[in-house]
């Protein structure tokens, strides 16, 4: 059994007061709204539906969370980069992702999905900015490396792994298809990981 097996819908969240106090650990998932961010968590939990995919993008507007037992969450944050919402919504959306992600002690890791063709962003950096200060680890998703060549998929990825080494050293990074779901067992790997040692290290504490 996988770790997304049992994945199933847990809360939805627009508030950071309204955050659950479930004492677990979380793994957040964040992209660009067209990166293919849903389409992944899908194909991690081998699920066609769990997590909304729209082609509008900018279609999750709140904080979702999903269970995948154990007292482990995977959250799926708002897409960022999203044209068609109201500056208002638009600067809700940053205040909450930018607090949520520097300040939630039940955190753990950040899954940034970024599209194999166009990765490393100017928004995709400023995620990472975010992130960055919390020392906390971070995992790209090279995703919907099907449309590249296997020379092309592997340029990419050494080109992204070099310059994160050089700016965010904290973070490694894969290639990814939610079409073939290739890379989803090096994606889990690294996300269980992320969680047995939160878990460890709430337990060393006491």
């Amino acid at each position: 059994m996988g770790l997304f097996s049992k994945a199933a819908f847990y809360t939805t969240v627009n508030h950071l007061r309204d955050l659950p106090l479930h004492g677990g650990r979380e793994v957040a998932f964040a992209g660009r709204s067209n990166a293919g961010k849903s389409s992944a968590i899908n194909a991690l939990a081998n699920h066609t539906r769990l997590a909304y995919t729209s082609k509008t993008p900018g279609r999750t507007q709140h904080l979702n969370y999903f269970s995948l037992g154990n007292n482990s969450f995977l959250v799926d944050l708002p897409g960022y980069g999203y044209a068609k919402v109201p500056p208002d919504v638009q600067q809700h959306w940053e205040g909450l992702l930018s607090e949520y992600l520097q300040t939630r002690e039940a955190l753990c890791g950040l899954v940034i999905i970024m599209d194999a063709r166009h990765p490393l962003t100017a928004l995709d950096e400023q995620m990472l900015d975010w992130f960055a200060s919390t020392g906390k680890p971070v995992h790209v998703l090279l995703t919907k490396s099907d449309k590249l060549s296997r020379q092309q998929a592997t340029m990419t990825l050494n080109r992204v792994k070099l310059y994160l080494t050089e700016h965010f050293p904290h973070c490694s990074v894969q290639l990814f298809s939610s079409l073939k779901k290739s890379g989803a067992d090096e994606a889990e790997a690294v996300i269980g990981d992320w969680l047995d040692a939160g878990r460890q290290e709430k337990n060393a504490l006491g």
